[in-house]
């Protein structure tokens, strides 16, 4: 069955390595739905939590980068009356907690933010990948529909993993049998995790018009 995009259908591969098996719309210009909770409006429950996170994201990015401030997707989950608290605890889990490599997981995050066109969590990650250790070519070369050869094939098999659930929530018998020659079984379990988590602020980012910060790097365009 194929996928339609743009008016054409294209048609997924989901072996390891295969084409890109399809993307979600260009996104539209952004409108805020939600805004974000001013700091006035924070209770001193909500500012510990909020608060917390600013340093927690110091740790992942470049120290002139850190921010100043809460991430724009916090302070919109805030209007939330119970759900910030799990939330941060939950994604701080795998964004700091997790086993899988910090490049293993910025590679799998960015790849989910660019099959999502969410510019908001491609501008984070780029950060937090260039703290980890990749470098602004391989951001680039991850940004297209073919994943090349020149990622390493564990790479390749963690590409098709993102591009599978991206187009079907499920890594196909292909793809998983990559997965288990290179990666131990806790890292399997995170993998679609990481994948879920990413696809989901995506969804929130994108749904609730979340600032994105002027000075992020900007969400690439998918070659024609």
């Amino acid at each position: 069955m194929g996928i339609r995009i743009g008016g054409a259908f294209l048609i997924p591969v989901l072996a390891v390595g295969g084409a890109h098996p399809g993307l979600a719309a260009e996104p539209a210009a952004r409108e805020q739905r939600v805004a974000p909770l001013p700091p006035e409006e924070w209770s001193p429950e909500t500012r510990a939590k909020l608060e917390g996170t600013v340093r927690r994201v110091a740790g992942l990015v470049e120290a002139p980068q850190a921010p100043a401030k809460p991430l724009p997707i916090l302070t919109v989950i805030a209007r939330h009356p119970t759900l910030l608290g799990p939330f941060i605890e939950f994604t701080g889990t795998i964004a700091t907690r997790g086993v899988l490599s910090r490049r293993d997981s910025e590679l799998l995050a960015l790849r989910t933010a660019w099959n999502c066109r969410s510019a908001f969590e491609w501008g984070h990650h780029v950060l937090y990948a260039r703290a980890a250790g990749i470098d602004d070519a391989e951001i680039a070369r991850l940004a297209t529909r073919e994943v090349d050869a020149k990622w390493s094939p564990r790479e390749r098999a963690l590409f098709a993993a993102a591009d599978e659930l991206h187009a079907s929530q499920r890594i196909s018998d292909a793809t998983w049998a990559a997965l288990v020659r290179d990666f131990d079984e806790p890292q399997r379990v995170e993998i679609p995790f990481v994948v879920g988590q990413y696809t989901m602020l995506s969804m929130v980012a994108e749904s609730l018009g979340v600032p994105v910060e002027p000075e992020l790097p900007k969400l690439p365009p998918v070659a024609r």
